[in-house]
């Protein structure tokens, strides 16, 4: 964590704990308000935004924004999360589901790209399109 980091309020320890826990590699602001209402927890929309944020300053969260038109997403990378890495993004363009790469091959790409080409690849930020294998199918 970075000086930037805030007052432990409950709103923030019950946010962090949901991303800990969640089985969702990818959510929105809009899912993290769904699940407290569907729970019965007392916490606004306008406060989940701002946490949010904070967090992703804080380094907690990682903040996705793939298209102009979808809400942003958020993944949890503090303290305890479940893979670390390079992380890369494949988007279908028929069904719009968002697959979460964590890929040696991808990883050895950006690699190549700075040594050789002088480009620094910000993974954050890369996104494949094409057909996941659902729609492929269909």
């Amino acid at each position: 964590m970075n000086s930037k980091s805030q007052y432990k309020t409950k709103q923030r320890e019950i946010l962090i704990q949901y991303f800990k826990t969640s089985k969702s590699e990818h959510v929105s602001a809009a899912d993290v308000c769904d699940y407290f209402k569907k729970h019965g927890e007392t916490i606004g929309q306008s406060t989940v935004y701002r946490h949010l944020e904070r967090l992703v300053d804080e380094g907690v969260l990682n903040k996705y924004s793939f298209d102009p038109t979808a809400p942003a997403c958020f993944e949890y990378v503090g303290e305890g999360a479940h893979h670390g890495g390079t992380c890369f993004h494949c988007r279908c363009e028929k069904c719009g589901k968002l697959i979460h790469l964590h890929c040696e091959e991808l990883e050895g790409i950006g690699e190549h790209l700075l040594k050789d080409h002088g480009f620094k690849l910000n993974s954050m930020r890369t996104v494949l399109y094409g057909i996941c294998e659902d729609c492929a199918d269909k």
